[in-house]
């Protein structure tokens, strides 16, 4: 980096909170310290109310190396140890809050309070606003962004997003690889390839949400190669029941595997190395790790151009991508992919992104000019 070292505290889920908010947390301190960054991360002992998330929220064995001296002294029930940890904060040079949800910003605010306004902090922004929005949503964000010294983002969509919300500087950087298995594991890896076997299988991974548009990649499934199956992998946030019936009268009981449920790091090899390709029907998304993980096992990418997928996935060289929330659109993706040859033509073309200039770049977007 080309800043200055200093001391920099990271405030969000870690371990053992799981998913990806948690990976990038605890990857992110890692990475700061690495630089030569005197590192805090302030995790949760109880992040959200249950009701707000209705997936497992923690599990009992590390995906990853979790970051020396983690402390998790924040609650969500206690607005008085919000201010508290934000006191002891004070002597750092920058603190970072990892934004996931609208839900985090009254904690986070109660934090800013108890750090004052000697010290910079920036909001590190997963998604400036949900994908599904709640009324609170944007007042909770615009007090939070306008209470932030700066901004950082994933994309130049919601810089833009950010920029309508707040007049503080906005940077966005694209989010680097924090994959299952920790940052000592090394980037740029060959990929698994597998047995080379065309298996006629495709995967769905990851948190169900309406978002992501499995209904439509159902729909396509049925109109495309008749042939062809797939895996549906991750926990629901409801639908379950009603995803379940569209399977049903779509006639695809027998070539759709519903897999609800969080899927341990463990397993998730196995369910690339039993694939053609991941599906990304998604209608909208900011950043995802997806397109990375299924690049680390070898896998191509079946992907709507939303986001920064058409960035990551390189249409006709290791992946597909298609029209987002397009039926025809993705059966025509599903056919161009397995026409004679193309399942192996594109996994040849699958290479691992060597992450660490990328990281390089996102750290000194997150602390450029703000260490000193």
């Amino acid at each position: 980096m080309a800043t200055t070292r200093g001391r920099i505290a990271v405030v969000g889920p870690a371990f053992p909170y799981k998913g990806g908010g948690a990976h990038h947390t605890t990857e992110l301190a890692h990475r700061l310290a690495a630089a030569g960054h005197e590192v805090v991360l302030e995790s949760w002992r109880a992040q959200y109310p249950g009701f707000l998330y209705p997936g497992t929220q923690t599990i009992s064995e590390p995906e990853g190396e979790p970051f020396p001296g983690t402390r998790h002294r924040l609650d969500w029930r206690r607005p008085d140890g919000w201010w508290r940890t934000g006191r002891s904060l004070r002597s750092c040079d920058l603190v970072v809050l990892a934004v996931l949800s609208p839900v985090q910003v009254p904690a986070y605010l109660g934090i800013l309070a108890g750090v004052g306004r000697r010290t910079p902090a920036v909001a590190l922004c997963h998604n400036v606003l949900p994908h599904e929005r709640k009324p609170y949503d944007v007042p909770l964000m615009k007090r939070l962004l306008r209470r932030a010294d700066g901004v950082l983002v994933h994309s130049a969509a919601q810089a833009d997003l950010a920029r309508g919300l707040t007049d503080r500087p906005v940077r966005f950087a694209e989010m680097p690889a924090h994959l299952p298995g920790g940052h000592a594991e090394g980037a740029g890896r060959p990929a698994g390839h597998g047995d080379g076997k065309v298996h006629r299988r495709l995967l769905f991974f990851g948190m169900v949400r309406p978002y992501k548009g499995l209904d439509v990649l159902l729909r396509a499934l049925a109109a495309g190669p008749g042939d062809v199956a797939l895996t549906v992998a991750g926990e629901f946030w409801g639908g379950l029941d009603e995803t379940e019936e569209l399977v049903r009268t779509l006639g695809l009981e027998g070539r759709v595997d519903l897999r609800p449920g969080y899927v341990p790091a463990a397993d998730v090899p196995g369910l690339f190395a039993a694939a053609d390709a991941l599906v990304l029907p998604y209608r909208s998304a900011t950043a995802s790790q997806n397109v990375w993980m299924a690049h680390e096992h070898g896998v191509p990418v079946i992907a709507t151009d939303v986001g920064g997928f058409a960035g990551q996935v390189r249409d006709g060289v290791d992946g597909v991508i298609c029209a987002p929330d397009d039926v025809a659109a993705l059966t025509g993706a599903l056919e161009r992919f397995y026409a004679p040859g193309e399942p192996e033509r594109l996994r040849s073309g699958v290479r691992p992104v060597d992450h660490g200039p990328m990281w390089t770049a996102y750290l000194d977007a997150l602390a450029g000019g703000a260490v000193r």
